[in-house]
């Protein structure tokens, strides 16, 4: 099956989910939409939730929580269906 890769958008701060006491928006084996909220890049102080632009089943997360992440770096594979 093809893979795809869902970026980060700016660079900032990587989190998994909205807040520290909420769950992950995904985790591996979760089906993933376009337009599904994946994860959130805090830049400036702004949390910028970070949507997919393919649709498919996630492989693998590639960041840990609370991890800086660089404009276009690799934040989840995807299994694209």
């Amino acid at each position: 099956p093809d893979t795809g890769m869902i970026t980060a958008p700016m660079p900032g701060t990587f989190y998994t989910s909205g807040a520290p006491e909420l769950p992950p928006f995904v985790k591996e084996g979760d089906h993933v939409g376009i337009g599904t909220v994946v994860c959130i890049v805090e830049a400036m102080k702004v949390m910028n939730e970070v949507k997919s632009e393919i649709s498919g089943v996630v492989s693998k997360v590639l960041v840990e929580n609370g991890c800086p992440v660089e404009f276009g770096q690799p934040l989840f594979e995807v299994r694209i269906d």
